[in-house]
């Protein structure tokens, strides 16, 4: 699940190892620069951009699990993350299991069953985040990073990188949940290091929290009209409600109208809770009036099934 991974590693956790001196010779492309009078050297390993000046080194925009797997259509898990770590290490010669983690992506590849958009067009409103459409993908925008979701062959045509053979062809929607600031906060913990990434307990915290975040975003359409139950005049009536949200775009969506028609003084306050009242109440008596989205069904389970893996 982990696939692009920052550190930051102190001259003083380095074992000795004078960065200046003995790393760039382990790099390519290595380029020296001047800043304040500072000398920062810059180069790079197999994708894995490095910075280095005598206090510091920084590992950053490159997928660690396209570096050690080959390709990030592959799931790199707890025990990968481990001996991707120990390699960089033994490259580097230096512990990358005591650098601090300064950016986390976690993601998972789903072959579907449908074009990746039906899903994407699923995929409403979640709670704190701002949600920003895209010609590739949705991205929900948090105080501590993104939620992303996109159509990955197609991010991969667009890079003219090559597509797997087992994903050539196929409907492949990403899912990633990407930390890229104050992770030490987000996480509750004192610093984020590389040792942490294979703890069996934080890799089980991590994906729980990739998994809730999904099952947050409010489903837009999440359930089609099952016309065949309706018998009564009263589940007439209620069918006509749900119509109504579902060309809304769903409950949270026509809520939102009522709540800004109530803001222009169009609805009294009465009149809303009323209104709300109503929508919710249809929505949560649905008599078989409704039956589940088949695509929100599918990435429900594929979603719920890729965190039962913590190896």
């Amino acid at each position: 699940m982990y696939d692009t991974v920052n550190f930051r590693l102190l001259q003083s956790e380095a074992l000795g190892v004078d960065f200046l001196a003995e790393t760039p010779c382990f790099l390519d492309n290595v380029g020296e620069h001047h800043y304040n009078g500072e000398t920062v050297i810059t180069g790079s390993l197999n994708g894995l951009k490095i910075s280095l000046n005598r206090y510091l080194m920084k590992i950053k925009d490159g997928s660690l699990c396209k570096w050690y797997l080959g390709d990030n259509f592959q799931t790199m898990g707890r025990g990968d993350a481990q001996r991707a770590i120990e390699r960089l290490s033994d490259t580097l010669h230096v512990p990358i299991s005591k650098a601090t983690v300064t950016r986390l992506d976690i993601a998972q590849n789903f072959i579907v069953k449908y074009p990746t958009a039906v899903y994407i067009n699923h995929l409403g409103a979640l709670r704190y985040a701002t949600r920003l459409q895209e010609p590739d993908g949705i991205y929900y925008k948090q105080s501590g990073g993104r939620l992303c979701f996109y159509d990955k062959n197609r991010e991969q045509k667009r890079h003219g990188e090559p597509i797997p053979e087992l994903y050539d062809g196929k409907n492949v929607l990403r899912y990633e949940q990407r930390y890229t600031k104050e992770l030490a906060k987000q996480f509750k913990v004192g610093c984020v290091t590389g040792a942490m990434l294979y703890e069996e307990q934080f890799y089980i915290g991590l994906l729980n929290r990739w998994r809730d975040k999904y099952t947050a975003i409010k489903k837009i359409n999440d359930t089609s009209l099952n016309f065949q139950a309706m018998r009564t005049r009263q589940q007439l009536y209620r069918m006509g409600v749900l119509t109504l949200i579902k060309q809304a775009g769903g409950q949270l969506q026509m809520i939102e109208q009522i709540n800004e028609a109530q803001k222009r003084g169009e609805l009294s306050n009465k009149q809303a809770f009323t209104l709300r009242q109503a929508i919710n109440e249809a929505c949560k008596i649905r008599d078989g009036l409704t039956v589940p989205n088949e695509a929100i069904k599918e990435l429900d389970k594929k979603v719920s099934e890729a965190v039962k893996y913590y190896r």
